[in-house]
């Protein structure tokens, strides 16, 4: 008897719960996978570490399908107790592929409903770095970063997929998960927003440019919105290192330049003549030439003219060989650094062909990865192809529209960031974008030039989209600055209070890991700038002022190339 009622117990179904009634939630072109509740407090994600300290929550996940070729990924984590009425978007980075679990832990813990998708192209076998590869061919730092041992075409024949990397799969993911979060607690979200950073950020600005109506405040970090161009910049300073083998900088020397670069600019543009790191980089005109080798001087201790050549390139951007026209602007001045983490120059040159060139593949196919094809990444024409790629993928993937009208008018509240060391995405581009609704708002010049004051299309822009550059950030995180802070509690605050933030205050924590503070520093609402207030320690972010900074030049891709 006893062995018969061990079967019965262990045949009966578990109870129904709140959230695992969820699996049988129909919903437009979405299969519900699975949907169940996790009160351990921890969650082992796929090839990582264990996620330890989560509040009990759902965990629903799902598959969206737009078009017979999609297949979206996505996941919500709904919790349990101490939802805060508000649903909250994530984003990723690169060509995503994965499902991003830092954001979504991060949500749950501040108590937002939260959702992330992998875009749609893990069902191309894409990941962050690579989407369309000629594979690593046996490289040591393409394996470690994920590169695939075999030739891939990323979402070459794939339409449709480019569409949801684009801008369809963060739409349907938010329009889901908020129906999806509707039917767990009852009742709809008080407010939605969303938070990313690099393809996170061009998520962002596509949902501010496409669907106005699915955020009332939106955080976009440094936003690869003008993508074709950004990659093109990929490719070009992939071949700009690789034109001969005397252009690689070696191992040492972007650190070499970097302290160049402090002991002529830094304290000159804000901030303090103790920093490690540029306040505002443009007022920066440091030429690479001064460390060109003299006497009995050898490198690694000085650069090489083909070096000078290389840096030189580096800092003047992208440009069209025929014509002179810019079309990506160059990294800052002070963005020079050895850590290949950093995603910067050191990182590219090291590679077989450039990081993030699987763009190309999505247009030219498998060929685009053989030196011996017609368009490949080491012969890529940078005045006949750029139309080729832009014809094909610019509609698609490039978030350049600078009229957010329609999301003002739907009160919603955008918080743009950048760090001025990012040597990935060059913080200028940020600036332009800024600046270009600026000149919307001056209803229709494409570029501002104002001061902190008395303009009132500055004024007109800044009650609905601030930006906040952050000095001696890389990419998204780390850095030799500040480079920790919380931007999503003021925007809550702004579109729910009304309050308008004029300055964020950011952390350097000792080693970048908490809790030792190392200093704090303020970063203020663009285009003003933090001016140390002469008295006090430099690492106290009260001890420094906003000020009015004056108008500097601001290198603009041409009109065709986006803002």
């Amino acid at each position: 008897m006893g062995l018969f009622a061990a079967v019965a117990i262990a045949s009966s179904p578990a109870m129904a719960t709140p959230c695992t009634n969820l699996q049988s939630l129909q919903l437009q072109h979405t299969t519900i996978n699975s949907a169940t509740d996790n009160t351990s407090g921890t969650f082992v994600a796929p090839g990582s570490a264990p996620i330890t300290g989560l509040p009990a929550f759902c965990r629903v996940t799902a598959t969206l399908t737009p078009s017979s070729d999609s297949s979206i990924k996505i996941e919500l984590w709904l919790p349990e107790s101490g939802w805060n009425g508000r649903f909250l978007g994530t984003g990723g980075g690169g060509f995503q592929g994965v499902i991003n679990y830092a954001e979504l832990s991060s949500g749950l813990r501040a108590g937002f409903a939260a959702t992330n998708t992998d875009l749609g192209t893990g069902s191309s076998g894409c990941n962050p770095l690579y989407c369309g590869s000629d594979g690593n061919m046996g490289n040591p730092l393409a394996i470690a970063f994920g590169d695939p041992a075999a030739p891939s075409t990323g979402l070459f024949g794939h339409p449709e997929r480019i569409k949801d990397f684009g801008y369809r799969a963060i739409h349907g993911m938010t329009v889901r998960g908020k129906e999806i979060a509707n039917a767990f607690y009852g009742q709809k979200a008080q407010k939605a927003y969303f938070a990313g950073c690099s393809t996170g950020g061009q998520n962002a600005l596509m949902e501010a440019q496409r669907f106005p109506d699915d955020y009332d405040g939106i955080l976009a970090g440094a936003p690869a919105f003008n993508r074709t161009h950004l990659h093109m910049a990929g490719l070009y300073g992939w071949q700009d290192t690789h034109a001969s083998s005397g252009r690689l900088i070696q191992p040492g020397q972007m650190t070499l330049i970097n302290q160049a670069v402090l002991k002529q600019c830094v304290g000159r543009d804000g901030g303090t003549s103790t920093d490690q790191f540029l306040t505002d980089p443009r007022d920066c005109h440091f030429d690479p030439k001064v460390l060109q080798c003299t006497g009995g001087q050898v490198p690694p201790a000085c650069l090489t003219p083909d070096q000078v050549t290389t840096m030189q390139k580096y800092y003047a951007g992208t440009i069209d060989p025929v014509n002179g026209q810019v079309i990506n602007p160059g990294p800052a001045r002070g963005t020079e650094t050895d850590d290949v983490l950093a995603l910067g120059l050191a990182f590219q040159e090291q590679l077989p062909e450039p990081a993030f060139d699987g763009l190309f593949y999505w247009v030219f196919g498998p060929s685009f990865g053989y030196p011996a094809s017609a368009v490949n990444f080491a012969n890529f024409d940078f005045h006949h192809a750029i139309d080729t790629v832009d014809d094909q993928l610019a509609a698609v993937l490039n978030a350049n529209s600078s009229d957010l009208g329609e999301f003002r008018e739907h009160g919603g509240k955008l918080i743009m960031y950048h760090g001025w060391a990012d040597p990935l995405i060059p913080s200028q581009s940020s600036i332009n974008y800024f600046n270009a609704l600026v000149g919307n708002d001056s209803h229709g010049v494409q570029q501002a030039s104002f001061t902190a004051n008395g303009n009132p299309a500055l004024q007109r822009t800044q009650s609905y989209a601030r930006l906040y550059m952050v000095p001696g950030m890389y990419h998204c995180s780390g850095g030799p600055g500040p480079n920790t802070f919380d931007a999503l509690t003021p925007l809550v605050n702004w579109v729910e209070n009304g309050v308008a933030p004029e300055s964020l205050v950011a952390t350097k924590f000792v080693n970048d890991t908490p809790p030792a503070v190392q200093m704090t520093r303020p970063l203020c609402v663009y285009p003003k700038v933090a001016k140390y207030t002469g008295s006090g320690s430099t690492s106290i972010a009260a001890n420094f002022t906003c000020v009015a900074d004056e108008n500097d030049f601001n290198q603009t891709p041409a009109p065709k190339y986006g803002p």
